[in-house]
């Protein structure tokens, strides 16, 4: 159901009253990975009140007629079928077979309904192209696994594709990225329900990080992706984007990429647009910051000169879309990257891990890299 663009998202419906955000459906489809699958199934499914986790009431659903092939030969039977949408206060989606065609219509009405009864609704990984497909983003931030973002943001240009982020919540409306950002969204909304000691019981009982966070104090930040659509090699515009990432280091501007791609800038805009699902401006802007973030790691070149090296025309100009990028200043970034690195190299001599939240982790480091 798409919303009017000109008049933005339509505001939130109260839950109606057979409604609570308690009882979670998840809409399971023939064609899912296990994985993506066994998420929300896993952290909603089973009690845990032992550990302090609040009780969730899991329901089981089926989005199509069973029985539901998935990944490995095996076949699910879900006990419950699209009705039982109408007792959830959250439906998740945790994946959707094809980034090219939508759910069964029953599916996508079921979801429209349940959105307009003031139904939270979450996306986990490709489950943003059946949200899609509902009308459910129209208007709104999203983002899904970093490989189909270009897919999302082409079939649905009215939505707001943000492939940096693990997760975007919307209020109402919530989608993941790839694979292990489903787990990420998944610990966010226990956290939003009850609170961050019930998340972190939760984190501690399934062994994870309560929190990847995307502040500098938290000493995790976003990675950036600088990978493209595989199929841009076949595209004229594969020497422009190949001949840009070479050069980084020198100050051009769209319209020089224009003028290499013998195109408008109009006719550019909407080309690059089509092949990649970002503006270049913003693709361009992206890069160097990706550019700014490796030197930082790498190198001991100072703010000043990193911005020089990466074609910014002033150091204002790094630290402004750094920060709006990767959630921190670039002093920031380079002091907390260098703090993981030695804690890394004091935990390997050690023949250790170190420790996050009382809890052995994984080295951060990796926060915001989309996740296969």
């Amino acid at each position: 159901m798409s919303q009017d663009p000109t008049h933005g998202p339509e505001p939130a419906v109260k839950l109606a009253a057979r409604r609570r955000r308690e009882i979670v459906a998840v809409l399971l489809f023939s064609g899912s990975p296990m994985f993506e699958s066994s998420i929300p199934l896993s952290v909603f499914g089973v009690d845990r009140q032992d550990a302090g986790v609040p009780r969730y009431r899991l329901l089981a659903c089926a989005g199509e007629d069973g029985p539901l092939r998935t990944t490995g030969g095996l076949e699910l039977r879900a006990p419950y079928g699209l009705g039982a949408l109408a007792r959830a206060g959250t439906v998740i989606v945790p994946a959707w077979r094809s980034i090219t065609g939508p759910p069964p219509s029953a599916a996508l009405s079921a979801l429209r309904r349940a959105h307009n009864e003031g139904a939270r609704v979450v996306g986990l990984c490709t489950g943003a192209f059946a949200l899609g497909a509902a009308g459910l983003l129209d208007g709104r931030p999203a983002t899904t696994h970093w490989m189909y973002a270009p897919t999302l943001a082409k079939r649905y240009p009215s939505v707001h594709v943000d492939p940096r982020e693990l997760f975007v919540d919307d209020g109402d409306i919530l989608t993941s990225a790839g694979t292990a950002a489903g787990i990420d969204l998944c610990l966010h909304i226990v956290r939003t329900d009850h609170g961050a000691e019930a998340a972190n019981a939760l984190a501690r009982r399934l062994v994870l990080p309560p929190r990847r966070g995307n502040n500098a104090e938290s000493g995790h930040h976003r990675h950036l992706d600088r990978s493209l659509p595989e199929d841009i090699g076949a595209d004229p515009l594969a020497e422009v984007v190949a001949w840009a990432l070479e050069h980084l280091h020198e100050q051009f501007d769209v319209e020089t990429l224009a003028a290499r791609a013998y195109m408008s800038r109009r006719t550019f805009d909407r080309r690059f647009r089509s092949l990649t699902g970002s503006a270049p401006l913003q693709w361009l802007i992206t890069q160097r910051v990706l550019q700014a973030q490796r030197l930082l790691e790498v190198s001991d070149y100072s703010v000043d000169e990193v911005a020089g090296r990466c074609g910014f025309r002033s150091p204002v100009a790094l630290r402004g879309h750094f920060r709006r990028q990767l959630g921190a200043s670039p002093a920031a970034y380079r002091a907390a990257y260098r703090a993981r690195q030695q804690a890394s190299g004091d935990a390997a001599a050690r023949g250790g891990r170190p420790v996050l939240d009382g809890q052995p982790s994984r080295v951060p480091g990796q926060r915001g890299r989309p996740v296969q």
